[in-house]
Formats: C-alpha cells, sequence, structure tokens
C-alpha cells in the first residue's frame, strides 16, 4: 500500500505543502484536501515542497490540473520546488514547466510571490 502525507507550514502568507511519500490515485485525494483546506482557508499563495515525493502518477499530476486555474483566480498561484530528478522528469514530460514555476529550492518559490506575486509561468514567453 501506498504511503503519503501532506505536512503545512507558512512562510509569511505563503503556505508550503510538504509532500512526502508516493502520490498515485490512492493518494491524490490527500493532495486534493490539502488544496482544497488552502482554499478554503483564503491561503492561495501555495509552495509545493516536492523533496521528500518519491513517486507521482497521472492521478496526482491531476490534483495540480484541477486547482491551478481556480487558485490562480483567487488571485494566488501554485508553485512547485525541490523535485527529485526522477520526479521532476515526470512533470517535465508533460510539459508542466510550462504551466507552472518548478525552481529547484524552497526559498527561490516562496521568494518570487514576493518580488512577483502576480506573475505566472508562460506570461511573455510562450513559444
Amino acid at each position: 500500500m501506498s504511503n503519503f502525507s501532506v505536512g503545512f507550514r507558512s512562510s509569511g502568507p505563503v503556505t508550503i505543502l510538504d509532500l512526502n511519500g508516493e502520490l498515485d490515485a490512492h493518494t491524490a485525494s490527500e493532495l486534493e484536501a490539502a488544496i482544497q483546506r488552502c482554499k478554503d482557508d483564503q491561503h492561495v499563495k501555495i509552495v509545493v515542497n516536492g523533496d521528500q515525493l518519491q513517486y507521482i502518477s497521472s492521478a496526482g499530476l491531476g490534483v495540480f490540473m484541477a486547482y491551478i486555474e481556480e487558485v490562480r483566480e483567487a488571485g494566488g498561484d501554485i508553485k512547485i520546488a525541490s523535485l527529485q530528478p526522477k520526479v521532476f522528469n515526470v512533470f517535465d514530460l508533460l510539459g508542466f514547466p510550462m504551466l507552472f514555476d518548478i525552481v529547484d529550492q524552497e526559498a527561490e518559490a516562496v521568494s518570487k510571490f514576493e518580488s512577483h506575486p502576480g506573475a505566472q509561468p508562460g506570461n511573455g514567453s510562450e513559444s
């Protein structure tokens, strides 16, 4: 059975979700509930830290796609940080870097909210 957990932390106005384990069809509802909780609490500046994320399936990726538009419409964004190379490759193969800010370090993701609060990937540089 898959093991997965989501931890919540704050860095100023930014909510950090720490993903741990394997995000698949059986555990995607936990990430969905975490993002919904952020939205319900009006915390729409979200950084997903994937440092401890071992695996992601299409169901896990679908959660990001399901919420990104709603979060952006509420004035926020979902930024992704610290992915392990094999997990980043899954995001990359499916074109997620064109839709999401995906950065190497959590601090960089948090600082993007401070320096460019409304900036979204793809704006002005689409090919």
